[in-house]
């Protein structure tokens, strides 16, 4: 029979923390991280940590920072306090009955795996079925002001090892600046992320990205679409992956049903937590569509948990979770994520995270802090 426990108290603290540099994308510009952080305590005292992905803007979704703390505080706290739980995925079954906010979902449940993983005393990797010890990663460049200052960057993260680049392109930042990348770097592998910049309109000028050998092409049409995806793959032989589109394994389905990628981007706050992640990544091993796993400028928690999820044996392209000194000048984990000369980040083999929060660092950068208690 399976131990039960109970989330007795949970701590929800505000943190903000200024970016390393500015990072931008085609709809806009970020200088500073502002995000929830949650430990999720049981009766026993011991501690898991789940961190929201949630911005301060609904740029990349509608939920904010301000959102989620309400569905958080509301909603999601009152369900799980006192709820006797015997493994993480019976959290994503209490939260059905709550409308989408997945990532405020996301961050709760994250907390609970951590939690879980450390009760049974294994790393959080093994406890979801990871087959890993290391992880290949690569890096996610923001749209620059010039040519030669993307140009730097790139040579800079090619000498740190990242295996793959992720450069951001827009409307008037995409051919010509791909083109020149090409010219000088003819090998790397590198994809193009548009977070939806494009429509069908523009079919003759995403055709003119064949040219590049790109891995993908990421979300390049509405945030909610999947039909005119379908429609563009046909027409092009970069693969399409799918990024914001995708909010369940339903999602993930239909999405491979029409052929509307070949790849699909799991990010754990998108898709409400570790085991719709999961079982994301079961459909796409059926299918054999690639994974890989996005990041969304996490702190310390938050890339501990894309690293356990990365450990699955069907995320076959690198992720985008760079380490720590990429986004902060101090992390709130340690030791901080180190990526190393290869282009991998070892998984550690520590229960739960693997990870020690940074008491002191969270200190620093916190906001805001609640107490909730069964």
């Amino acid at each position: 029979m399976k131990e039960t426990f109970k989330i007795k108290k949970i701590i929800l603290r505000q943190l903000q923390m200024k970016m390393k540099a500015p990072f931008t994308t085609s709809f806009g510009t970020i200088h500073n991280k502002d995000f929830l952080l949650i430990e999720a305590v049981d009766e026993n005292g011991l501690s898991g940590w789940g961190e929201s992905v949630a911005m301060g803007s609904p740029w990349y979704s509608e939920e904010t920072v301000q959102t989620s703390q309400h569905m958080l505080e509301d909603f999601l706290f009152p369900t799980l306090l006192n709820a006797p739980l015997t493994h993480p995925d019976e959290v994503s079954e209490k939260f059905s009955h709550i409308r989408r906010n997945n990532m405020a979902k996301a961050a709760v449940e994250g907390a609970v795996w951590d939690l879980y993983a450390k009760r049974t005393g294994e790393p959080l990797a093994k406890a979801l079925g990871g087959t890993r010890d290391k992880i290949g990663v690569g890096i996610s460049i923001g749209i620059q002001s010039s040519v030669n200052a993307l140009l730097h960057l790139i040579d800079g993260y090619l000498t740190e090892g990242y295996q793959r680049l992720k450069l951001k392109i827009k409307p008037g930042r995409d051919v010509e600046v791909l083109r020149e990348i090409r010219r000088v770097y003819p090998d790397v592998p590198i994809m193009a992320d548009a977070n939806s910049a494009y429509t069908l309109k523009d079919i003759d000028l995403l055709k003119r990205l064949d040219d590049f050998n790109l891995m993908m092409i990421e979300q390049p049409l509405e945030h909610d679409d999947i039909i005119d995806h379908a429609k563009l793959q046909k027409e092009l032989s970069t693969p399409i992956c799918l990024d914001e589109s995708i909010h369940s394994v339903s999602d993930a389905r239909k999405a491979i049903e029409l052929g509307s990628c070949k790849i699909i981007n799991i990010k754990i706050g998108r898709v409400g937590g570790l085991t719709e992640s999961k079982k994301i990544h079961d459909l796409c091993a059926k299918n054999g569509i690639d994974v890989w796993c996005g990041g969304m400028l996490e702190a310390g928690v938050g890339r501990a948990h894309n690293i356990a999820i990365t450990t699955l044996p069907q995320f076959t392209l690198p992720g985008d979770t760079a380490g720590s000194s990429r986004y902060w000048e101090e992390d709130i984990i340690v030791p901080e994520v180190t990526v190393n000369a290869d282009g991998t980040i070892n998984v550690p083999n520590q229960p739960g995270i693997g990870y020690e929060v940074n008491m002191k660092a969270i200190e620093k950068y916190k906001v805001s802090e609640k107490v909730f208690t069964a």
